[in-house]
């Protein structure tokens, strides 16, 4: 049998304990309590990880996304920002 170019073979899911989301917010930010609501739910109902990142602690992060918190990141690339929505959120975790 011929094998398949890369373009067209597909890697298989991770599993949800080998995801991360990582959530990207800083203190006193009602968008961010809001946000962080949604990832615990949805990671807790997935058994994915989930970590948390204050953007007042990490200059590089306050570089990359100070305009646009909370920034919500899947397996480190930015998924999201400012409004977090749950069906989206579990569709990107592959649910």
């Amino acid at each position: 049998m011929a094998r398949m170019s890369s373009l067209f073979r597909r890697n298989p899911p991770a599993a949800p304990r080998d995801r991360l989301v990582t959530l990207v917010r800083k203190p006193g930010c009602h968008l961010c309590d809001d946000a962080q609501v949604v990832v615990e739910k949805v990671c807790e109902e997935l058994g994915v990880p989930w970590e948390r990142k204050d953007i007042t602690e990490d200059r590089e992060l306050y570089d990359m996304y100070w305009e646009q918190i909370p920034v919500v990141l899947v397996d480190g690339e930015q998924h999201t920002f400012w409004r977090v929505d749950e069906r989206r959120l579990r569709k990107a975790l592959g649910d």
